[in-house]
């Protein structure tokens, strides 16, 4: 079982926790990375892109020359997809892209990305972040002084924090994500992790070996 240091938000040592096996000591497996990742992205493309074939085209109702006599190739309509202006041949339509995959597979892909980052040395563990106010710089100075402000930063809170939350989203390189909205894309798209110490139980909650058995 892997113990890691517990730091207050002034990166002094204010214990140590236990962290679950069954949750970052899982096997890490690249492939089941890449079709969760797929999957994610996929589900975030809008799918809005749209043509018009020749229905849709307006004008072109009168046919542009008579049918025999001009020694040209006979032809319809101005709206035919060979003229410049006209329909669209199999053109992208409005579609979700969105696929399915197996829970089994997204939980795997998440627990071996939480055990990667913790192989690598990129999981920090902090008691408390202590925002009382919706403060920009207060989250600035606290990845600061945990040695966090030169990396993309992915801040991990037990439940809701408005305060953590609000003063941390004008920053470009730090996200911040409830438990509850964890996923694999996310952890493996920042090079660190800050987690608060509810978070850790919370995550053991919601991943651990008794949950997943009986989800499965």
């Amino acid at each position: 079982m892997a113990t890691v240091d517990v730091v207050t938000a002034g990166n002094r040592k204010a214990g140590s926790v236990d962290l679950d096996p069954s949750i970052f000591e899982a096997p890490v497996r690249q492939h089941l990375f890449h079709a969760e990742v797929r999957r994610q992205l996929a589900k975030r493309r809008r799918g809005t892109h749209s043509t018009k074939n020749r229905a849709a085209v307006s004008g072109g109702g009168i046919k542009p020359w008579k049918q025999k006599g001009t020694g040209r190739a006979r032809q319809g309509t101005i709206r035919a997809p060979q003229w410049a202006g006209g329909g669209v041949v199999f053109g992208p339509v409005p579609r979700s892209y969105e696929h399915a995959l197996p829970k089994k597979v997204r939980r795997a892909a998440l627990l071996g990305a939480l055990s990667h980052q913790l192989r690598e040395g990129n999981i920090t563990v902090v008691d408390a972040l202590g925002l009382a106010e919706y403060k920009t710089k207060r989250i600035t100075q606290l990845l600061r002084d945990l040695s966090l402000a030169d990396a993309p930063v992915l801040i991990v809170i037990a439940v809701e924090d408005p305060f953590v939350e609000r003063s941390a989203r004008n920053l470009h390189n730090v996200s911040v994500l409830r438990v509850a909205g964890l996923n694999a894309y996310d952890v493996l798209r920042h090079r660190k992790l800050l987690l608060t110490k509810a978070a850790v139980a919370a995550i053991a909650e919601r991943l651990g070996a008794a949950r997943g058995e009986a989800s499965s």
